[in-house]
């Protein structure tokens, strides 16, 4: 069966994301991609194709970025961003039960490399959009629509690069809305969403240990993927205590009380476990993580090599960086470099105000019952970028998801899906909010 005769039960969402699944996206980090312009491009046909006039910029050759402006009802109104990301982590098709870049619908779910992160909400994105113009009407505010690269790489390449010679494009703006954010979970069988108020900040390091090159066959004590890998196991087993923010200590109260336990007798942890698999987001955000992610040592099985390189990943609270670099310098010792590949700040904000009302609103009208709860993400999102123009971020990719289903094990994992329905959901609510708000 053709794709022509497959579209014609598809909500238009799950076409798009399904398309922007077909493009290979890959970011490999440190500069290395496939690049974004033909995904951007196809997104600058469909803006377009709704009477926007989007703008192309590449930081550099095949990384694009996509920005429009859409008017809204009231111009005395500062404008809203609302953004996506159009690059992916890579995805190893061994490990996969699908073409990962096949954009293969089955189960009622759609599946792929970008299916949860995002190129679901770039769809949702194009088509409440659309739906709001081709209706003849406007959103209540300006909005600018931003589809950026590089977002796994930093935004190096893509947001940071866009603040820093186009910061006209984001003008009148106050608030924006991206990724992981209005997902519902399930709390002692009944449903709820997480709305992303903060996320932790990020810093990336490489640790190098370096020593003598010798024959493989020496007795050589001063081996340098030794004490790489002994500087590695300290990171990587490091227990770091629990850190209450103001978010993370309204959250904790709101599962107190929907799950009915006492927060003075059950910790911190064994209340966020109680969420199933919401904790796999919600956990990494009472502490600091320090995560070893990549090695490299080496040329030759008979050959010490004088250097020995590790990437750790850390996340920490707001504001919490330079402690826990302090400390992690502490624990792999004075002997072993460390080198910032890149940092970026935390961001918190508080759950009030008029697009919280917004937000809480919309959900309820599309959910009656279902409680919003803050929390704070545990990665981060471009929002980071845009908030050195003063531009508060939260995460609101509206999806209501079965029970039981791994929605943060999704986020650069195997077999990355999204239900149809689903997206079509956050297709309506987010039509919603943008007409209302």
């Amino acid at each position: 069966m053709t794709d022509a005769q497959n579209d014609s039960g598809l909500d238009e969402t799950a076409v798009i994301a399904r398309d922007l699944i077909r493009f290979d996206t890959t970011n490999f980090g440190e500069g290395k991609s496939n690049g974004e312009t033909d995904a951007a491009e196809y997104v600058e046909a469909r803006l377009k194709a709704i009477g926007l006039e989007p703008q192309l910029f590449d930081s550099d050759p095949g990384r694009t970025s996509v920005v429009a402006r859409v008017p809204g009802r009231d111009g005395d109104k500062p404008a809203l961003v609302v953004h996506g990301h159009l690059d992916v982590v890579p995805a190893d098709p061994r490990a996969w039960s699908v073409d990962p870049f096949g954009g293969v619908i089955k189960d009622g779910l759609l599946w792929g490399r970008g299916a949860v992160d995002m190129k679901n909400m770039d769809a949702m994105i194009l088509t409440a959009v659309g739906d709001i113009l081709s209706a003849g009407n406007q959103p209540e505010r300006d909005l600018v629509v931003a589809f950026f690269a590089d977002e796994e790489d930093g935004g190096r390449r893509g947001s940071h690069f866009l603040v820093d010679t186009h910061p006209e494009l984001f003008a009148g703006a106050t608030e924006a809305i991206s990724e992981v954010g209005g997902y519902s979970i399930e709390l002692g069988g009944k449903r709820a969403y997480l709305m992303q108020t903060g996320e932790k900040s990020l810093v990336w390091i490489k640790l190098v240990a370096r020593g003598p090159a010798a024959h493989g066959s020496r007795l050589i004590r001063d081996n340098a993927i030794t004490r790489l890998a002994e500087a590695v196991v300290a990171i990587g087993r490091q227990e770091w205590p629990i850190q209450l923010t103001d978010t993370t200590t309204q959250l904790l109260a709101e599962l107190s009380r929907i799950l009915n336990v006492d927060p003075e007798q059950v910790g911190p942890d064994e209340i966020v476990l109680r969420t199933g698999t919401a904790a796999g987001f919600i956990l990494a955000t009472l502490r600091a993580t320090t995560n070893p992610t990549l090695l490299n040592a080496g040329y030759k099985h008979n050959v010490i090599p004088d250097t020995a390189e590790a990437l750790i990943d850390i996340r920490t609270l707001p504001g919490d960086e330079d402690r826990v670099l302090g400390l992690v310098q502490e624990l792999v010792g004075d002997d072993i470099e460390i080198q910032i590949m890149h940092r970026d700040v935390g961001l918190e904000a508080s759950f009030d105000g008029p697009l919280i009302d917004a937000i809480v609103g919309t959900l309820a009208e599309h959910d009656p019952g279902a409680p919003v709860l803050p929390y704070l993400l545990s990665g981060g999102t471009d929002n980071k970028a845009l908030s050195r123009l003063g531009i508060t971020g939260y995460g609101f990719a509206p999806l209501r998801l079965p029970a039981g289903l791994d929605f943060p094990g999704m986020f650069h994992g195997v077999d990355e899906r999204v239900p149809l329905d689903a997206l079509v959901f956050g297709r309506t609510v987010l039509r919603d909010l943008l007409l209302g708000y």
